[in-house]
This record gives structure tokens, sequence and C-alpha cells, in this order.
């Protein structure tokens, strides 16, 4: 049994693909999301380069010490090191912090650069001052593994410890801020890790011992 003709000439079952025309109804859509995603990049650029552009010598050499120190996490993992020797309410911030930290980290390096193959950003081209720079990564730019993990590092935490979440929110968004300063990451990199972080702190938190989650405390640093 033959699947029904339309009047273009083509067929289309139940599961059949719309037609791929110019005049297809799927056609204009496509159009509009492509013109706002270009929109998006053209934003995200200009906010490189805006930064990039920016004189800031006695910001350059904090902030690469400070990128450079978030690599595989040394930060969030040192601040777990040390709850862990505290009571048993930091010992529970510290185990759901690093189990944040591997969620973020996982789902940055093993699938979502993987998916979205970003090229990182033109540093010579942009002029980024030497004095920012750190080495630069070889993995895909999108999404931000730093900042992801950063986040859910300090999601989860400041969940069981409310006292944290200010602090460590705030060295949160100075790792994300601290690779687009060192020319390594778009700020849509650093967006979309910190939706991710706080994403892979909300698994991390509902796998968690009971006694480890606190009821209406998840607050998004």
């Amino acid at each position: 049994m033959t699947e029904p003709t339309h009047a273009d000439g083509g067929t289309r079952g139940p599961l059949g693909s719309p037609p791929a025309g110019p005049g297809s109804a799927w056609s204009a859509p496509k159009r509009a999301l492509e013109a706002v995603l270009g929109d998006l990049r053209a934003v995200d650029g200009a906010l490189y380069a805006a930064v990039a552009g920016t004189s800031t010598p006695a910001l350059d050499r904090a902030l690469r010490r400070l990128s450079h120190a978030a690599d595989h996490s040394k930060v969030s993992l040192g601040i777990a090191a040390a709850l862990a020797l505290g009571g048993a309410r930091a010992r529970h911030a510290a185990l759901v912090g690093v189990g944040a930290v591997a969620v973020a980290s996982a789902s940055a390096n093993l699938l979502g650069k993987r998916l979205v193959h970003r090229a990182r950003p033109d540093r010579e081209a942009a002029r980024v001052t030497v004095d920012r720079h750190v080495p630069m990564p070889a993995s895909a730019s999108f999404p931000s593994g730093h900042t992801a993990a950063a986040v859910a590092f300090a999601t989860a935490v400041g969940v069981v410890l409310p006292e944290a979440a200010v602090p460590l929110g705030a060295l949160a968004g100075a790792v994300g801020y601290s690779r687009v300063h060192t020319g390594v990451h778009y700020p849509g990199d650093v967006a979309a890790g910190a939706v991710l972080g706080i994403a892979s702190a909300a698994a991390a938190l509902a796998a968690a011992p009971a006694r480890v989650r606190q009821p209406n405390t998840f607050t998004a640093w």
C-alpha cells in the first residue's frame, strides 16, 4: 500500500520527514533559528572582544593564577579536603560537592564538548595581552568545564552549608570570568558551563544520602 501523495508530489507517512523545499513549513522556523543563533554568536564575540580590549593590569596576574589553580578542579578539591576535616555536616558537604564536580566534569568533557565542536577563540587576533595567557586547551570550547565544575561545587556545598553559598558562589563566578579574561573561552561557553554546573549539583544532591540533603535550601549561587 502506497503512502498518500501530496500536491508537491512527495509522500509523507506518519513517521515521514517533512518536505525540504524552500516553501516547506519548516524552512521559516529554521531560518529564524539560524538568525537568532547568528545574533547570539555576534554578541558573544563582541563581549569577548570587549574583555580582551579592556586594559586591566592590576587584575591580569591574579585572574591568570586563579584560572590555572582551577585546572582539574584543584581549588574545589582543596576546599573539599578542608571541609572534610570539620564536623559531620561539613564532611557531607565535601562529599556531595566532590560528587557534583565529578558529574559536571564528565558531562562537560565527555558529552558537551563532543556534541558541540566549537573552536576556541582566536586569542592572538583578539590581541589578548600576553600577561593574561594560560595554556590554550586542545579540547572544544563549549561548554566551559572549569566553570561547570566550580559552579557545581559551589551550588552543592551551598545547599548543605548555606553559610558557604555566597563565598563559594563568588569564587565560582571569578573562575568563570577568569576563563574569558585569559582568552580561552567565550562568555557563552561560561554561561553554558554555569547552567551545566547547577544541573550537575542538582543531580549529585538527588543521589546523596537523605541526611545530606536539606529540603527547601537549594539556592543557585
